[in-house]
C-alpha cells in the first residue's frame, strides 16, 4: 500500500477500537504525515486514540523505527570505538550531562550528545551550553563528525535532518494533551537518540515532583520501554531510575549549573550530583568496553576528576564549540544578574521536603526557563539553595539566594521558595538517590556500592 493510497480514517478507527496496528500501517502513517500527506487534525485524532488505548511494545518500536528513518540516520562506524550516549528525561538542577560526557570522553569513550532545550519547570542542556559566550550548539552535521572524532565528544542540537517526524508530531502532541505517553514519549526519545549513530545507551529516567513521571511504578514503565526499544534495535541500554523529589544539586539556572558543573569537574561537586553523574559515567564507560564492570567504569570516572583530565576535556570542548574558555577557567569573572536576594526562614526546624517542581517553576519566573519554545532565556537567572532536605535551618537563616534581572518578580519568587518547602520539628529520612537499575534481564533493586 502506498503513502498516497492509505485510509486514515480506518487506521484510526482501528486504533480508537483498541485494534493492533502493524508495523507498515504505523510506517505509512508517520510517512504521510512527513511528507504533508495527512493532516495535522487526523494525526491528531491518531495520537489521543494511542494515548487514550496504548501502544504495545512491538507497536511503540514502529513508531519509532518509523520516525527514526524519517530523516538521517548517522553512520559513525568509521569513528573508532564504542560511542555511547546518556539522556535524562528531565529535572530541576539536572547538569549531570555537562558533567559527565568530559568524564566519559577523557576515558577513552566517544560521546555523541544531541539535546534539547528546556521547556516549563526543567531545564535544558542547549540553554545551559549557551549560557557560555559564543557556545555553539547548531552545527552541521559535517562538523558534528569532526568535533566528535577530534575530541572523542560533541554536544549539539537536533538538526531537521534528524528525526524531523519526531520534531513535528512534538509539536502536536504539546498543543493536543498527548504529551504524558509512555509508548510515545519513549518513541520520541529513542527515534532521535538512534538517530545520532550511538552503540550504546544509559537513561537516567527519573521520578518524584520535579520530573515529568510523578509516581515511581510510572517511571519503571518507562525505563522498561525506553530499554525494550533499544535492545530491540541491537543497542545495549540501561536506565536507571532515579530521585527528583528535590533539586539535583544546589544551583538551579543556565549559568549557575554550568558553575555548578565546572565544581563538579574539578572534585568540588554536591554529593548528590556526583553520586549519579559517576554511576552514569561508569556505566557509559563499561558499556564503551573501557571497563569490565560498572564498578570499574565508576572508578575511572572518579579518577579522570581526581587527575583533571576531565576538567581539561571540558575546557577543550567548549573551544572546539566556539565557547569561551576564560570563563570555564575563570568562572568567578562572568556577569552575575543585576538582584542577588536572599530567602529567609521565618522559623527553625528541619527541611523535610521540597517541592522541586515549585522551585523549578520559581527558577522559570526569574528568568531561567521558558513557558513558550521561542520565549528567551537569562542565562544569569537562577537561585542557589544555601539547604537540602535533612538539613536544620534557624529562624532567619538563609534558605536560598534568588539570581535575577526582573525585579519585580523577586517578592513572589521569595513566598514561592518559602512555599515550595516543609519544615519540621524532627530529622526525616535520607532521600534515596538511585532506586533501580532496568536492562533486558528486568528491573533490580540499586545497591548503593
Amino acid at each position: 500500500m502506498s503513502v498516497k493510497d492509505i485510509n486514515p480514517v480506518s487506521l484510526i478507527r482501528k486504533k480508537r477500537d483498541g485494534l493492533e496496528l502493524t508495523d507498515g500501517e504505523i510506517q505509512d502513517l508517520i510517512k504521510a504525515y512527513t511528507e504533508d500527506r495527512l493532516p495535522d487534525y487526523q494525526m491528531s485524532a491518531f495520537l489521543m486514540a494511542s494515548f487514550l488505548n496504548g501502544l504495545n511494545d512491538e507497536e511503540a518500536a514502529a513508531l519509532t523505527r518509523s520516525m527514526l528513518h524519517s530523516g538521517i540516520v548517522l553512520d559513525l562506524s568509521d569513528i573508532p570505538g564504542v560511542k555511547v550516549d546518556k539522556h535524562s528525561t528531565g529535572g530541576v538542577g539536572d547538569k549531570l550531562s555537562l558533567i559527565l560526557a568530559p568524564i566519559v570522553a577523557s576515558c577513552g569513550v566517544p560521546v555523541p550528545m544531541i539535546s534539547g532545550r528546556g521547556l516549563g519547570h526543567t531545564g535544558g542542556t542547549l540553554d545551559k551550553l549557551e549560557s557560555i559566550p559564543g557556545f555553539t550548539v547548531d552545527i552541521t552535521l559535517e562538523r558534528y563528525r569532526e568535533i566528535l572524532e577530534q575530541e572523542q565528544m560533541v554536544l549539539a542540537g537536533q538538526t531537521e535532518e534528524i528525526a524531523p517526524a519526531d520534531k513535528r508530531l512534538y509539536a502536536l502532541r504539546d498543543v493536543t494533551a498527548t504529551v504524558e505517553s509512555i509508548p510515545l514519549i519513549a518513541g520520541s526519545i529513542m527515534s532521535k537518540k538512534l538517530a545520532e549513530g550511538i552503540d550504546a545507551l544509559v537513561l537516567d529516567v527519573k521520578f518524584g515532583s520535579g520530573a515529568f513521571m510523578k509516581k515511581k511504578e510510572d517511571a519503571i514503565r518507562l525505563a522498561e520501554t525506553l530499554v525494550g526499544i533499544g535492545e530491540q534495535f541491537g543497542k545495549e541500554t540501561i536506565a536507571y531510575l532515579t530521585n527528583m523529589e528535590q533539586p539535583l544539586g544546589y544551583a538551579v539556572g543556565n549559568w549557575l549549573e554550568v558553575k555548578e558543573s565546572i565544581d563538579g569537574l574539578q572534585g568540588n561537586g554536591p554529593d548528590d550530583a556526583m553520586e549519579i553523574t559517576h554511576l552514569l559515567a561508569g556505566t557509559m564507560i563499561y558499556l564503551g568496553k573501557k571497563a569490565s564492570t560498572v564498578e570499574e567504569g565508576i572508578e575511572k570516572s572518579r579518577a579522570s576528576v581526581k587527575d583533571g583530565s576531565a576538567f581539561k576535556k571540558w575546557v577543550s570542548i567548549v573551544k572546539a564549540h566556539d565557547g569561551d574558555t576564560g570563563v570555564i577557567e575563570n568562572p568567578e569573572t562572568y556577569p552575575k544578574a543585576d538582584h542577588i536576594e536572599p530567602v529567609i526562614s521565618s522559623k527553625s526546624g528541619y527541611i523535610k521536603e521540597m517541592d522541586a517542581f515549585a522551585m523549578g517553576m520559581v527558577s522559570l519566573e526569574l528568568g531561567a526557563g521558558r513557558r513558550a519554545k521561542d520565549d528567551d532565556v537569562d542565562p544569569a537567572a537562577g537561585f542557589l539553595l544555601h539547604k537540602k532536605v535533612g538539613d536544620y535551618i534557624e529562624e532567619n537563616e538563609t534558605l536560598a539566594e534568588l539570581h535575577t534581572n526582573k525585579k519585580s518578580m523577586i517578592p513572589e519568587c521569595k513566598d514561592e521558595m518559602i512555599r515550595a518547602i516543609t519544615l519540621s520539628e524532627t530529622s526525616p529520612e535520607k532521600i534515596t538517590q538511585i532506586a533501580n537499575r532496568v536492562d533486558k534481564d528486568g528491573v533490580h533493586d540499586y545497591i548503593t556500592r
